[in-house]
């Protein structure tokens, strides 16, 4: 043990001599090339962009590929992994979603945080191109610019945060609200109980299917079952579209079910879709909106769906589902015949 010691103060002896920085003599200088290899930070003004552009369709691409794993084709999220899209208006609920659209004050944040630790354990893997472009698909996903747009270094800065004016300058070196006082020492509590949390899970309740009136005896012989209408044939199917829509399906599977042991997850079951009225699927919460188109009569048809699929939160304002989109006429096409297979 003696000797191990002495080894290893003989080298620590070493290491410390041959260091002249400091003034522990501890160190060195860093190189010109080790302070710009972390000097990469983006400011709100645009200081310390590099120079670049990228898409909404080449960073939907990127995104699937590099992002999509934790985060969802359409920025919602997996499993317990960050939402990026969605969380208008709820800043000031009880429970707010702090999204990038709802939230983040600046682009440049976005830009940033996706360019030093992104993607999750393969962080500055990126190209300037990439995080151009994800920034840009980002954007998109929260509504704040169209599917045609291009994000580059000239046109950053014209972009802003829906609640940039939320966030000011921290001020509690001169608030009234800071000052100091003396700590409050008399009549402490004897038990500290934590009465609330911020955030619950998995509260919404499964709310039972309410049970039908029963019918008195005497009013059962005047109950007369109205006479059904013929069913009309069934149409054929395209099996090959089926299963493109089954892989366009995936894209969906992180908020919808399909199939014989299928649930309501963050969206509804989407069996018996098509042809069915807007928001029926009971013990499902739908969103008010939902809820008036149910009001107004509308069903999804061929029609609809498409309408609806092309861009969500334009067919349906005020819905509470973050998918962005399939810009695609075939994906839609070939989703929508996927659904009628689990409409039958």
């Amino acid at each position: 043990m003696l000797k191990f010691l002495s080894l290893i103060t003989a080298g620590t002896i070493l290491l410390t001599t041959a260091a002249t920085a400091g003034p522990l003599n501890i160190g060195r200088e860093a190189t010109p090339a080790e302070v710009a290899a972390w000097n990469i930070d983006v400011r709100p003004d645009g200081q310390g962009l590099p120079e670049g552009r990228g898409s909404v369709e080449q960073g939907e691409e990127i995104f699937v590929e590099r992002c999509a794993s934790c985060h969802g084709d359409f920025a919602e999220g997996v499993d317990r992994w960050p939402v990026l899209s969605g969380g208008g208006d709820t800043l000031t609920s009880d429970r707010p979603v702090k999204t990038i659209g709802s939230y983040w004050p600046y682009l440049s944040t976005v830009f940033d945080y996706v360019n030093r630790a992104m993607p999750f354990g393969e962080a500055q893997s990126l190209q300037p191109n990439d995080v151009y472009a994800i920034t840009a698909f980002l954007l998109y996903a929260n509504d704040l610019v169209e599917d045609d747009f291009e994000l580059s270094k000239e046109n950053f800065t014209s972009i802003r945060m829906p609640n940039e004016d939320g966030f000011y300058m921290d001020d509690r070196e001169t608030s009234p609200i800071f000052k100091k006082r003396d700590a409050c020492m008399t009549n402490c509590k004897d038990e500290v109980k934590i009465t609330a949390r911020a955030q619950v899970l998995d509260v919404t309740p499964d709310e039972p299917k309410a049970e039908e009136p029963a019918v008195e005896p005497e009013q059962a012989a005047a109950v007369v079952e109205p006479t059904p209408e013929p069913a009309p044939a069934p149409v054929a199917l395209d099996e090959a579209l089926i299963k493109k829509g089954a892989k366009v399906f995936k894209k969906c599977k992180s908020c919808h079910q399909v199939g014989d042991a299928a649930k309501n997850k963050v969206g509804p079951v989407l069996n018996g879709i098509f042809g069915q009225q807007a928001a029926e699927v009971s013990n499902f919460k739908y969103s008010k909106a939902l809820k008036q188109l149910n009001g107004d009569g509308l069903v999804w048809s061929e029609d609809t769906l498409d309408a609806f699929l092309t861009k969500p939160k334009k067919f349906v304002k005020g819905t509470k589902m973050s998918f962005a989109g399939l810009r695609k006429d075939k994906d839609r096409k070939a989703i929508i015949e996927f659904l009628k297979s689990h409409s039958k």
